[in-house]
């Protein structure tokens, strides 16, 4: 399945995109692509209802972040050692893991805004895993089983706040909109292997990041594993699992975001996300 929410920021209602690609209207059946109707139990009701007895969405309307109400988003640091490699960092014996703020969420086409007095925003290309049943320090073996699905994740960073503001990474990749994930939640029994998903962002028609994620350093199990190690996973929890070579930072000379610029991601079979880049603004 692929679920999604769409509307006004704020006011965005649960769909499904049907095997046609139609957009229905789920609202009449959940009131959120949120918590317990990510359990294993509230995607097996969705499961079982007929797409075409849901109605139908007219014209185009703007998808917010395909999940709500996000508990925590966790993310992953040099997890693609050649993405260490361009850094000048050394792969990392365990993930290292950081915080993205939750009001960093946006929906996958929403502005980006440059943060006041920012230099180095840059742009990287994600694999997002989305927790659906709760996990409390599972065994790796049983991982996937706590796992919704997948979407794509823009994780926007600010290289001067995150490396040169002192402190910890959470400082250059917790800005406002500096989290667009979606367009869609795609369940995990649609996404056969997660771990040989091609991805590629764009910045302007320029193909910086050409990817997969074949080449992460710590799979999918093992990081749902690893960090229900030391927090407890609840249902709609994001974990982000780090970025394949071609950031801006990693360019010779860097290159980094303006307002004015585009950018277009896509991860093979999650979707397609386009943000326009804009000035800092209250």
């Amino acid at each position: 399945m692929k679920l999604l929410r769409y509307g006004e920021p704020g006011r965005e209602k649960p769909g499904l995109l049907d095997a046609n690609g139609t957009l229905r209207d789920l609202s009449g059946i959940v009131d959120d692509i949120a918590g317990a109707v990510l359990t294993s139990a509230g995607l097996a009701k969705l499961r079982a209802l007929d797409p075409a007895s849901l109605p139908k969405v007219a014209g185009t309307p703007r998808y917010g972040a395909a999940v709500g109400r996000v508990g925590k988003m966790i993310c992953v640091g040099l997890n693609y050692s050649d993405h260490a490699a361009e850094t000048n960092a050394k792969v990392p014996a365990l993930p290292i893991l950081f915080m993205k703020a939750t009001t960093a969420i946006v929906g996958p086409n929403d502005d980006v805004m440059i943060p006041r007095d920012s230099v180095k925003t840059d742009w990287e290309v994600e694999l997002g895993v989305v927790i659906g049943d709760v996990a409390r320090d599972v065994p790796r073996e049983r991982a996937l089983d706590h796992v919704a699905g997948y979407l794509v994740v823009n994780d926007i960073s600010e290289r001067e706040f995150q490396l040169e503001h002192c402190g910890q990474w959470v400082k250059g990749k917790g800005c406002d909109t500096f989290g667009p994930i979606g367009p869609y939640l795609v369940t995990r029994d649609d996404v056969p292997d997660a771990q040989n998903l091609a991805m590629w962002l764009d910045v302007n028609g320029h193909r910086y990041q050409n990817g997969s994620t074949k080449t992460m350093v710590f799979d999918v199990p093992y990081l749902v594993s690893h960090v229900s190690r030391y927090m407890t996973l609840m249902p709609g929890d994001v974990i982000s699992t780090g970025t394949p070579p071609g950031v801006g930072l990693g360019q010779k000379p860097p290159v980094y975001l303006k307002p004015g610029d585009v950018m277009e991601l896509e991860i093979e079979g999650l979707g397609r996300q386009r943000q326009n880049v804009i000035a800092y603004r209250r």
